[in-house]
Parts: C-alpha cells; sequence; structure tokens
C-alpha cells in the first residue's frame, strides 16, 4: 500500500476510562465505559469515535462513487450505529448498520450506489469478513 496519510492517537489512563488524544491536537477527549456496561458514560468511548468515523469515511465513498455515476447526492447523510457485546470466545466483538440517506434518488439508484461505497470505503474494507455490517438505505 502506497501510504496517502496517516493518523495518530495515543490513550492514556485506564482504557475505557481515561483520556485519547491525537498527536495534532485535534481530537482531545475523555473517554468513560458508556452506562449500559456499568460506567459512569461521562466521555466518549471507543464505539462512539469507530462510529463517527465509518459514517464519515463511507459517506465519503458514496459521494465519490455518487460523482462518478453523475448522481446527485445533494443532502445526503450517513449514520452509523456500531454494537458491542460478548462473543462465543468470552472476548467482545463489534457489529455495524450503517444507515444511508439518498433524498433524491430513487430507490434502485440509491442501493447500487450504497452497495459499491461499501466495496470502495476503507472502513468497510477494513471490517470486513471481521465484523456484520449490515448497509441500510433509507427510503426517503
Amino acid at each position: 500500500m502506497k501510504t496517502l496519510y496517516t493518523a495518530e492517537a495515543l490513550a492514556t489512563g485506564d482504557g475505557r476510562n481515561g483520556h485519547a488524544r491525537s498527536t495534532d491536537g485535534k481530537i482531545d477527549v475523555d473517554l468513560s465505559t458508556p452506562k449500559e456496561m456499568g460506567g459512569s458514560g461521562e466521555g466518549t468511548n471507543p464505539e462512539q469515535l469507530f462510529a463517527a468515523g465509518y459514517a464519515a469515511c463511507f459517506h465519503s465513498a458514496l459521494r465519490l462513487v455518487a460523482k462518478h455515476a453523475d448522481a446527485n447526492v445533494d443532502d445526503s447523510a450517513v449514520g452509523a450505529k456500531v454494537s458491542i457485546g460478548p462473543n462465543e470466545a468470552g472476548g467482545f466483538q463489534l457489529a455495524v448498520t450503517l444507515e444511508v440517506s439518498l433524498p433524491h434518488l430513487a430507490a434502485d439508484e440509491a442501493r447500487a450506489l450504497a452497495d459499491k461505497a461499501h466495496q470502495v470505503c476503507p472502513y468497510s474494507n477494513a471490517t470486513r469478513g471481521n465484523i456484520d455490517v449490515d448497509v441500510v438505505v433509507a427510503e426517503d
């Protein structure tokens, strides 16, 4: 792979109850375990950060494939839900639902663009075969 960019961050403290900061200082957040997992829920958590990153990355991939298809993606949006739960091996696993909104496109065209974006997006490529990712296209 020819590297185009490398992001760097450091997590300190007690893992989920600590602090994370990117080396350039653009991300500088307190972390806390979600209330649903027995924590205070006062800070952000890795699942929220992953959801924000995946949503933004997928939206960028969607806009790229739409540009090549000359499709109208005005007012488009991508939401990401990242779930965490126990796996059969005694550890934990993630699952993702991506919610794609393309209000100016017919359902079949929107589905085709979302499917193509799922092949282009680096997050999708990194997670493929590792976690369940469900891409849902909203019917606006």
